[in-house]
């Protein structure tokens, strides 16, 4: 055997030690080395990471370095980050679309700026590399168009609907199809249709994510949603105070009860003036993650006044950097989910 052989083999065993962080197993048996080369004291190679949003690469890929710097005759590490993002594989088998992940954001209430976040949460996840769709199942109240700052869609083709795009992140509401001054009065089945076109005659085209925004509360759209397509997970949102917590508890409740992962709760509107800490005591709970808090920010209300989400006109803000490591925890817990649905062994809640 060539001592080039045998230093790869060398460095693949020292690869072998390294644990990726969330899934709790080892980067060679995960399959997230590729393209491994030594060439005389350098070692070259990519890892694959579960996604490009994923908030410890850099840990990862520093593990990696000085495990393999351990081998003896390897002076130099060359790593490069790549990513293909896990897929939720009943999604593809059931629905027939090129879509990997379907997130649900839900609230016990309105008001607490659950539309808000999944815009951000949508254009943050595009951001960091991934091809992201956004639905509004809000069907009676759709307020994404004015949050993304979208006042139309492109005309259909060979009598499919094409979503309109703002911020590199595909949209689709009801909004573009109605008059937007005008309420909607329709009864349950009417809106179960709807959701159910806005998946059956879009086309959506390859998505790594797509974001579902959900009306408040636990009725006919977020049952028809978590009985009709597999959804990969839900987050819940709540405001920091009891009663918005007391409201969002019902619809996480509602979530467990239909074997619907849930991905984690965000705090929105975190301070002083709302208080803070009730997102995290429900997690805590529940024993679901706490995905973290948004802080109370009037830059994130003007923003999506104005059709511009806070993550890409304000990212150094203390909100859209909240937002941001949001988004890769999301990120994150959805690769965990994925790889417990693939038969291995994570704990995920999914039933209370």
């Amino acid at each position: 055997m060539s001592d080039t052989k045998q230093l790869e083999e060398q460095v693949m065993a020292r690869l072998a030690t390294v644990m990726e962080p969330e899934l709790h197993r080892d980067l060679v048996t995960l399959k997230m080395i590729r393209d491994l080369k030594v060439d005389g004291d350098t070692a070259s190679f990519t890892i694959m990471l579960t996604t490009p949003a994923c908030p410890l690469k850099g840990q990862i890929e520093e593990s990696a370095r000085q495990a393999v710097l351990q081998v003896p005759g390897i002076k130099e590490v060359r790593i490069k980050l790549d990513s293909s993002v896990s897929a939720d594989n009943r999604v593809s088998g059931r629905l027939n679309l090129d879509i990997k992940n379907l997130i649900a954001v839900s609230s016990g209430k309105g008001g607490v700026g659950k539309s808000t976040i999944a815009a951000n949460l949508a254009v943050a996840l595009h951001q960091s590399g991934a091809s992201v769709g956004l639905m509004d199942a809000d069907i009676l109240g759709p307020n994404l168009p004015m949050l993304m700052g979208i006042e139309g869609m492109p005309p259909p083709r060979e009598d499919r609907l094409i979503p309109a795009e703002a911020y590199g992140v595909k949209v689709m509401s009801m909004g573009f199809l109605v008059d937007p001054d005008r309420p909607l009065i329709w009864r349950g089945p009417m809106v179960h249709g709807a959701i159910r076109q806005f998946f059956s005659d879009v086309e959506w085209g390859q998505l790594d994510y797509m974001i579902i925004d959900l009306p408040p509360g636990t009725g006919d759209a977020q049952l028809t949603l978590a009985q009709s397509v597999p959804l990969t997970g839900a987050i819940i949102v709540t405001q920091p105070q009891d009663v918005a917590v007391g409201d969002a508890l019902r619809g996480l409740v509602m979530f467990e009860h239909v074997r619907v992962p849930i991905i984690g709760v965000i705090e929105n509107m975190s301070g002083d003036f709302f208080g803070s800490g009730g997102g995290e005591k429900l997690a805590a709970r529940q024993g679901v993650p706490f995905l973290g808090s948004v802080p109370l920010d009037p830059q994130v209300r003007i923003g999506g006044d104005s059709g511009k989400p806070i993550v890409a006109t304000n990212p150094d803000s203390p909100a859209a950097q909240a937002l941001t490591r949001i988004a890769q925890e999301v990120a994150a817990r959805v690769s965990v989910i994925n790889f417990g649905q693939s038969g291995n062994v994570i704990p995920i809640k999914t039933i209370g």
